[in-house]
């Protein structure tokens, strides 16, 4: 396969004009040189933080505050999850995805509630799908071995002390939110020496610290946290320090769109699109452990392919900005997988 056009190549997202080589699945090849295409060739995103299983539940809860609307175990969504009906569960979770699949997420780290039983519905779900799924399971220790690792909620002193460590005698992904509502279970999570957190909306100065001393990486839901009145992350401050990934959070609150979530970062924080593009593809690939993210030999080609002539991108003089800060779902020509 063989996709001309102006290629974001490599991990500075340098726009060059050439075309992109793929075999067996594998970028094999980034060759510069005249395109016959005014094409934008883009790495398809990796959307680092969802909570899918609440596509049942759009909408929803519209006024509550945090804790009414997801706390477990009795928020609104973890009430609405316990009520469904099984196969209507499946198959919203399962429109969820194609729609994430058509608007360019090439793969996603979802936080899976339900145990076990929450884990089996999601792989049902996403049967027939080519958008790759790094699944956390969350609530058990068996929920965790049926996935790829453990989702936990927010640590107090002494929580998921047992699961970290099963999950990491298990080799699996341990990710964890961590000052979402306020900062007091910050500092446990850290503890825990999670491979990641999530949100950091209340991260103060010694949080900052001990993130950039063990390298911490942390996914931002910027959307999210401004649905739910919790504030804002401190993107730039993280991302001076750490690895900073981009995730939409609860589909009861938010469209999965990473164009959507690229576009507010760009304009709300100091931040430049570049990074913006880097939280959107490379970075949440480099958390979930995944080989794609970038345009590059020896990666995945898992590859977003976008109109530059279309109404909306006609006429950009900076592919990177267009992409992060304009681009939309209507922009897409093609997605690689």
């Amino acid at each position: 396969m063989i996709i001309e056009g102006t290629i974001l190549r490599g991990r500075e997202f340098d726009p060059v004009e050439g075309q992109v080589v793929v075999e067996d699945g594998t970028v094999v090849a980034v060759e510069e040189g005249e395109a016959r295409s005014d094409d934008l060739v883009v790495p398809a995103f990796v959307n680092a933080h969802t909570h899918i299983g609440d596509s049942i539940a759009k909408e929803a809860g519209a006024g509550l505050t945090l804790d009414e609307l997801v706390a477990p175990p009795d928020g609104l969504k973890h009430r609405l999850l316990r009520a469904a009906d099984r196969a209507d569960l499946v198959e919203t979770m399962a429109r969820t995805l194609r729609f994430m699949e058509s608007a360019g997420t090439g793969a996603f780290v979802e936080f899976r509630e339900g145990g076990v039983e929450g884990v089996r519905t999601i792989d049902e779900a996403l049967a027939g799908l080519e958008i790759e799924a790094v699944v956390l399971g969350r609530e058990t220790v068996d929920a965790m071995e049926a996935a790829d690792g453990f989702g936990a909620s927010g640590a107090r002193d002494g929580e998921f002390g047992s699961e970290r460590t099963a999950t990491r005698t298990a080799d699996k992904l341990f990710g964890i939110h961590a000052g979402e509502r306020d900062a007091a279970d910050i500092n446990p999570a850290l503890d825990l020496d999670p491979d990641f957190l999530v949100h950091m909306v209340h991260a103060e100065d010694l949080h900052l610290r001990r993130v950039a001393d063990r390298s911490v990486p942390v996914v931002v839901c910027p959307r999210s946290n401004l649905v739910t009145g919790v504030g804002l992350p401190p993107v730039a401050e993280l991302a001076d320090r750490t690895t900073v990934a981009l995730g939409t959070d609860n589909v009861m609150l938010n469209s999965p769109s990473m164009f959507r979530e690229m576009e507010f970062a760009a304009k709300l924080f100091d931040v430049s699109a570049r990074e913006v593009l880097a939280m959107a593809t490379v970075a949440g690939a480099e958390i979930a452990g995944l080989d794609c993210g970038l345009i590059e030999p020896g990666r995945e080609a898992r590859l977003l392919v976008l109109d530059g002539d279309s109404d909306n991108l006609a006429g950009a003089r900076d592919p990177v900005r267009a992409v992060v800060r304009r681009a939309g779902v209507a922009d897409i020509k093609d997605v690689i997988l």
